[in-house]
């Protein structure tokens, strides 16, 4: 086990400790590091900062439209790949390559789609529509980031919806026939209750990754989370602290509250979905 130890301890329980420290102190990165015990103040400053409130509220609102949203589609794209439509290998290689591209790639695209000059403008342009600034209204900019992603994550989770829907026994929708159930009865009472662990680890990595959200806003805003810090999470304002104002405890700080809500929300996904039982 020396091994595992070794990896474990220098890539993730060093660095986790170091950051804990980092949190307590102000760290002076120009003209040599210095470290400044400052106890909680860096965590007392979350509590002031506006733009800290912005980035959560930002986050929350995209965790919580793109989780149900990715999780509701993945399990649509699935359960029509199951049902043995004609072509279905191809349909699968179509619907999974936006996983396989790279989100910088496919951050790209859209940026072109929305810009003033783009695919959408062009379109409502085409139709008689006036062309609208999609990336710079604040109202409209994370909207786009949602709609970008649903469409790329979506893929990933039906592949795994896919596998647990293959793992259902026949015999069980035989019974149900048997019992007067229709379609959307046995999705309902069979095909749902099962998959049910399923479920829970699709959300469960949907929180996680949404709340982690960073190189789309980053590359949509430029870094800066603009327009007016529409598109600013928590971790592009974690990057912010440390690249662009050098305040690594600080930023270490707003990590652990990150840390601390996607910790908070698992253990009560895993409440409602009964994960004691999984």
């Amino acid at each position: 086990m020396m091994p595992a130890i070794l990896v474990l301890g220098t890539f993730v329980v060093l660095p986790i400790l170091y950051a804990v420290f980092l949190s307590l102190h102000k760290v002076q990165l120009l003209g040599g590091i210095e470290y400044q015990f400052i106890g909680l103040g860096n965590f007392t400053r979350l509590l002031e900062d506006e733009r800290v409130w912005i980035a959560l509220k930002n986050t929350a609102e995209y965790v919580a439209i793109v989780v149900p949203s990715q999780t509701i589609l993945a399990l649509i794209l699935a359960v029509t790949l199951n049902s043995g439509i004609r072509g279905q290998n191809w349909w699968r290689i179509l619907f999974f390559l936006p996983t396989v591209t790279s989100s910088a790639v496919l951050t790209l695209i859209f940026m072109w789609i929305y810009n003033t000059d783009g695919l959408l403008n062009d379109f409502l342009a085409a139709v008689g529509l006036p062309r609208y600034n999609w990336l710079g209204d604040p109202g409209v900019a994370l909207k786009g980031i949602m709609i970008m992603n649903i469409w790329s994550t979506a893929p990933f989770y039906m592949v795994i919806y896919l596998a647990a829907l293959q793992d259902i026994p026949q015999s069980l929708y035989e019974a149900a026939e048997l019992d007067g159930a229709n379609g959307w009865q046995k999705f309902i009472h069979v095909t749902i209750p099962i998959i049910h662990p399923v479920t829970f680890f699709v959300v469960a990595m949907g929180v996680i990754g949404t709340f982690q959200l960073f190189d789309q806003s980053y590359i949509f805003s430029g870094g800066t989370g603009g327009p007016n810090n529409a598109t600013l999470t928590v971790v592009l304002l974690i990057y912010q602290a440390v690249f662009r104002n050098l305040q690594m405890g600080y930023a270490a700080a707003i990590a652990f509250l990150l840390a601390a809500i996607i910790i908070a929300i698992a253990l009560i996904q895993r409440r409602i979905f009964g994960g004691d039982r999984l």
